[in-house]
């Protein structure tokens, strides 16, 4: 039987959650997203809400490899938002990368705002999945990308410590309580292709792309 959903806590906003999360290496990961929302969307032209964006290292990457994005990037925990602006004006981005204290259930944002909603990691977080995407599909334009990906709940504690030890295996004891957690958190392919399929998108959009990862990727 595969392992319950246990929640973590929405907001990631202790000084310490937030350095540790920013210290941890996740280029290998952040590399992949961009690579794979850059291959997805060649004829994209428009501006990017990150939902979701931590301490903005996604965006960081995406904006230095596409010289036309203008990003928002949105988190609900002020300290990730605090490191973020660090590493945005430390990247010569400033101009380029905004930010804003916002809960993703609630968007301040016109529908068919952005040509591309992206999130990265964000939605095992949220005890109201279903608001959270509703509200990227409003706010992304007709023909507009949808491009989200997060962890794969595992099918047991042996399967879930094995993926703690091989890609955390390195971190602190801390850091590896919050992978560790962060798995078990997580949705599983079934509950989300179910999700996007409720909101009227194809459920097999919804694909695992790793062995720890799903990958939500459709246009409105």
């Amino acid at each position: 039987m595969m392992l319950k959903r246990i929640l973590e806590p929405e907001v990631m906003d202790s000084p310490q959650e937030a350095r540790s999360y920013d210290a941890m290496d996740h280029e290998a990961v952040n590399n992949l997203f961009v690579d794979d929302f850059l291959s997805a969307t060649e004829d994209f032209n428009g501006s990017v809400l990150d939902v979701g964006t931590g301490t903005a290292r996604i965006p960081v990457v995406l904006c230095h490899r596409w010289p036309r994005c203008e990003l928002t990037g949105i988190d609900l925990s002020r300290q990730m938002l605090q490191l973020a602006e660090g590493n945005i004006e430390a990247a010569g981005l400033a101009s380029r990368i905004s930010l804003a204290h916002t809960d993703a259930k609630h968007l301040p944002y016109d529908d068919n705002t952005f040509a591309a909603v992206i999130s990265n990691s964000i939605l095992h977080h949220i005890p109201q999945p279903a608001r959270v995407l509703a509200e990227a599909v409003r706010v992304v334009e007709p023909g507009g990308i949808l491009f989200w990906r997060d962890l794969i709940r595992p099918v047991d504690e042996r399967t879930l410590d094995r993926l703690v030890e091989m890609y955390a295996g390195g971190e602190n004891v801390h850091q590896q309580k919050l992978f560790r957690d962060s798995l078990w958190a997580a949705f599983c392919i079934d509950e989300m292709q179910k999700l996007v399929s409720n909101l009227g998108f194809d459920p097999l959009s919804v694909q695992a792309t790793s062995d720890r990862h799903w990958t939500w990727l459709a246009r409105k």
